[in-house]
């Protein structure tokens, strides 16, 4: 079946010497992997690996045959061209960090529609805005409200958050977070991607990092931890 749709690269791995394996979140058919096999020619080719760096947002048309084996692109243009995302340091090494969270937590061929128009509009505010400290938090918690579990906030004013339940809790129990942590928890789910970047210091993001990280490795099966954590903490250090 042919199918024009808009797309978000997530992965791509190099294969043998000229070609690509690429794994694109689709509007219209959720995750999808795909075979480039002239990636690296050096022919004039609409298929090159400039195409598919990390969050790339694409327009494909391409034949999907839906027999779980890789499809094929037939043509592919740029949907939006980023101006900053890919050479600004900071930008680049939070795409890549995402890049690897959306990896681990995107499983299926289903499409979500909602999903995909979150991370289209995250993408283009995060290159078109300057002051970013806070935005890979932000979008990491909005993105459980499609995973399925996404905070309970009918009594946020409790002093604990219960990282398994998902909610807020009077009482400190074996997975909550502690008062501070809860504070901070409580802080970011109230936050917009304008909201001032100064909300937090460079320690608080870390804890909110590793908070959020456990909180997708208790409820997604298989979850890992991205390889660009390092990087990450790096940058914002």
């Amino acid at each position: 079946m042919l199918v024009k749709t808009k797309a978000i690269v997530i992965s791509s791995l190099k294969y043998q010497e000229k070609s690509l394996i690429v794994k694109c979140f689709t509007l219209s058919d959720g995750l999808k992997g795909y075979f480039v096999p002239s990636a690296f020619s050096s022919k004039k080719s609409s298929q090159k690996a400039a195409y598919f760096q990390p969050l790339t947002l694409l327009e494909i048309e391409a034949q999907h045959k839906n027999k779980g084996t890789l499809e094929h692109f037939k043509e592919i243009k740029l949907a939006a061209a980023y101006h900053t995302l890919n050479t600004d340091i900071i930008k680049s090494t939070i795409a890549l960090f995402l890049a690897e969270v959306l990896h681990h937590s995107i499983r299926e061929e289903e499409k979500n529609e909602s999903l995909f128009w979150l991370l289209e509009t995250a993408l283009l505010w995060l290159d078109t805005h300057e002051e970013t400290a806070n935005f890979h938090l932000i979008l990491l918690l909005e993105i459980t409200k499609f995973l399925g579990f996404y905070p309970d906030t009918t009594e946020k004013e409790y002093p604990f958050f219960d990282t398994q339940e998902g909610r807020f809790t009077p009482l400190s129990g074996r997975h909550c977070l502690t008062e501070h942590e809860t504070v901070l928890f409580r802080k970011l789910i109230g936050l917009k991607f304008d909201s001032s970047q100064k909300v937090f210091t460079g320690a608080e993001r870390q804890i909110l990092l590793k908070i959020l990280l456990d909180y997708y490795s208790q409820h997604l099966d298989g979850f890992k931890k991205p390889k660009s954590l390092e990087v990450l903490k790096e940058v914002f250090a």
